[in-house]
């Protein structure tokens, strides 16, 4: 296989060299290669809702000075996706190396009484590892000696990992582990040591330029700054334990960012996420790769690097090492909360196809987490009644939306012009349409519609939170668009004041 890399990385804002590359294994030796080699350690660093809003992806108005220095010392990956925008399916997907559609785990959420079992045959990884040899734990940053976030769409009558921490493991036992940072998941928190300016911030086209949009922003790259700190505290440790150079490290997102159009929808901001990878004597420093990567790729890939064999069954594919890179990612939206929906897609490395199963649906059907959650949302519909929204930002608001949709992301990165109905593009559109039902045919193996009892359920459920959030705004019961927006601003203004006296 032949690996290009491209010979320089953004890190921190400067530009670090790396030397133009070719070989036959970009992982070099593995370590079920030589017998002598002490099997290494594998940690998973998993962020909640992250975007590629970091120094190394290129972002000038964020401090991410240890997740720079990561990258600098390993493998950036510039084109991970996500097998979905939302942190249930997507898990269940990173830990069992499967799509969620095909072990039916894609709905948000579930009940336990509702949820499954995996399908026969199929196991989390975590038991590979430990049939090998591996202390398997989840940990949280948050909370230390606490289990991390797992937050599965199945069941299972055993243990899925030993414990919390690599620190229980027998001496010389080697680990399988994952460190959760809740952050950026909302709510988001200041960084009042390093804050970021929202009059510098790039406004998406799709969102109208308004401080409150700008303010949100800022304070999610906030949020992920703090991310860089737990990130950092994570790497001294390991190199105070000895163990810096014997760990494969590897930082990535669950999803994308939680914002409009971003968070369980099938754009890349809601699926392009960070994924970094550093080897334990750092190989392969300041490499960055733009092959198409899937989340459900890093199960595969940790097997193969602990010399443990990638099942058949597996569809995540070992991305380290002599590998076919993908031509294609795949993903996927059904329920999410009490939306009833269904979106597939299917992204080359420059076009992408979106197939909508409720056209007669808006985007914006009611879901209460949103509503209550996202300044950004209620402010648009305001913005929309007093036509101050641009024909590109009205798209998400329409009552209905197309039943395909195609994007040129080399012209387009935004994904705001659909070329699903130009003549000139009906080729691409067709290549990309039998891609995704050859795709359906194989993979997605749910059942549609959805038990009627389990949507009833949800439904009921979000309608309680969505009042217990109105209570704590001291919102009325039914809101005006216009009262969230005040209470956002109110927000905003006495969090600045906050900071400006201290």
């Amino acid at each position: 296989m032949k690996t290009t890399i491209i010979n320089s990385l953004l890190i921190g804002g400067s530009l670090l060299s790396a030397s133009l590359l070719t070989s036959t294994s970009a992982a070099g030796s593995s370590p079920k290669e030589d017998k002598n080699l002490k099997k290494p350690n594998i940690l998973w660093i998993v962020a909640d809702d992250l975007g590629t809003d970091l120094g190394c992806y290129g972002n000038q108005s964020v401090i991410t000075e240890n997740l720079d220095r990561l990258a600098g010392e390993g493998i950036l990956f510039s084109n991970c996706h996500t097998v979905t925008a939302v942190c249930s399916p997507s898990r269940s997907g990173l830990i069992t190396g499967m799509y969620p559609v095909s072990i039916n785990c894609h709905q948000h959420r579930t009940r336990k009484e509702a949820m499954k079992k995996l399908p026969k045959g199929i196991k989390t990884i975590t038991e590979y590892f430990e049939e090998a040899g591996y202390y398997t734990f989840n940990g949280s940053c948050e909370k230390p000696g606490n289990p991390g976030k797992e937050d599965y769409n199945f069941i299972t009558d055993y243990e899925i990992y030993d414990g919390v921490d690599w620190r229980e493991r027998k001496e010389g036992q080697p680990f399988f582990g994952q460190i959760q940072i809740h952050k950026p998941h909302r709510p988001f928190r200041r960084d009042t040591s390093r804050p970021v300016d929202p009059s510098g911030l790039q406004v998406p086209p799709y969102w109208p330029d308004h401080s409150l949009i700008r303010q949100d922003m800022a304070f999610y790259l906030e949020t992920v700054q703090l991310v860089d700190r737990e990130v950092g505290k994570i790497l001294e440790r390991l190199k105070k334990d000895g163990l810096e150079e014997n760990t494969y490290v590897f930082f990535v997102g669950d999803q994308g960012s939680p914002m409009v159009r971003h968070k369980q929808f099938l754009y890349d901001g809601g699926t392009n996420t960070p994924l970094i990878v550093r080897f334990p004597k750092k190989e392969h420093a300041k490499e960055v790769r733009e092959e198409l990567i899937s989340n459900i790729d890093l199960a595969a890939t940790a097997l193969q690097l602990a010399g443990i064999n990638i099942p058949a069954y597996m569809q995540g594919q070992n991305f380290l090492g002599a590998h076919k890179p993908r031509t294609e990612v795949f993903s996927m939206r059904d329920r999410r909360d009490e939306s009833v929906d269904r979106i597939r897609a299917v992204r080359t490395g420059r076009f992408k196809y979106i197939r909508n199963y409720y056209p007669e649906m808006p985007y914006t059907q009611y879901n209460a987490y949103k509503r209550n959650q996202y300044p950004c949302l209620p402010l648009m519909e305001v913005l929309k009644e007093v036509k101050r929204l641009s024909s590109v930002q009205l798209q998400f608001l329409s009552d209905s939306r197309p039943e395909e949709e195609l994007y040129d992301l080399s012209a387009d990165p935004y994904e705001i012009y659909n070329l699903a109905e130009e003549a000139s593009y009906r080729g691409i559109k067709q290549e990309l349409k039998e891609k995704l039902e050859q795709w359906l045919e194989e993979c997605d193996r749910a059942t549609y519609p959805e038990d009627q009892r389990e949507i009833d359920y949800w439904k009921k459920q979000m309608a309680k939170m969505d009042s217990i959030w109105k209570v704590k705004k001291r919102l009325p019961l039914v809101p005006t668009n216009q009262e969230y927006v005040s209470w956002w601003e109110k927000k905003f203004e006495s969090l600045f004041k906050s900071e400006a006296s201290k």
